[in-house]
């Protein structure tokens, strides 16, 4: 599947479990920056940040990457920053992209846990990040929840349901006529391709949530393991934060 009017393929967005693909290079900017003909690296956007690892070349050179971006916020173009003194790469080269899957699979993992935390909280999520261990969303919740471990029973119970989850596409339309569809206050989806990313939890055929979402997230929830609640935090008159961690 292409990506709208960008030059690169976001392959990350129909697989989240490619470790390893082949690309070429078809661009090195003014900064070293390399854009690649596809790629399974995401570039950092809401919430969740860029991907790491390298790119081996076919004599066996390695160029690590110490992030991936959206240049200048264009979300139809992707990035891959090298680390310092690193092997300079040309147009045309053929390099094969491998992510640091230990460090995304857990990023995974948060990000789906994240998306159940907005079902056992169903209040307007105003910001939100995604960690490698821990993960928060901010809500509008003017008061502080009164039994926070309910909560937290609440969402080991929904990981536990062994729920599935999938990655569909809407149209721009669609989502208009849904505005409720969107629980994010802070961040909306990209639009201006035509069409959305949606993530859809399910049991069966009970959907649990259904939001749009580009990130990258595990395929059943029983693969997020246990998770616990951290601090409920005030953030202004309105926003309180909940963060999440891996219990082990």
């Amino acid at each position: 599947m292409g990506n709208g009017s960008g030059r690169t393929e976001f392959l990350f967005r129909n697989d989240s479990y490619l470790t390893t693909v082949s690309a070429k290079v078809i661009e090195v900017n003014d900064l070293g920056g390399i854009v690649l003909d596809r790629t399974n690296f995401y570039a950092t956007s809401g919430g969740q940040p860029g991907d790491v690892g390298f790119l081996e070349r076919s004599d066996g050179d390695k160029v690590k990457i110490a992030t991936t971006i959206h240049p200048d916020g264009q979300k139809d173009e992707i990035v891959h920053v090298p680390e310092a003194d690193q092997a300079v790469l040309s147009v045309g080269d053929e390099v094969t992209c491998h992510i640091d899957w230990d460090n995304r699979y857990k990023l995974m993992r948060v990000h789906t846990a994240l998306h159940l935390l907005s079902v056992v909280i169903p209040l307007p999520v105003t910001g939100g990040s995604i960690g490698a261990e821990k993960g928060r969303l901010d809500f509008q919740m003017p008061e502080p929840p009164e039994d926070k471990e309910a909560l937290a029973d609440q969402l080991s119970q929904l990981i536990e349901r062994e729920l599935d989850v999938s990655e569909e596409w809407i149209s721009e339309v669609e989502l208009e006529a849904n505005p409720d569809l969107v629980k994010t206050m802070s961040v909306k989806p990209p639009s201006g391709q035509g069409k959305i990313r949606m993530i859809r939890i399910t049991d069966g055929g009970e959907t649990i949530d259904w939001q749009p979402c580009g990130g990258t997230h595990v395929a059943n929830t029983r693969e997020i393991g246990k998770m616990r609640l951290g601090k409920v935090e005030k953030k202004g008159k309105i926003n309180r934060r909940v963060a999440i961690h891996f219990a082990d």
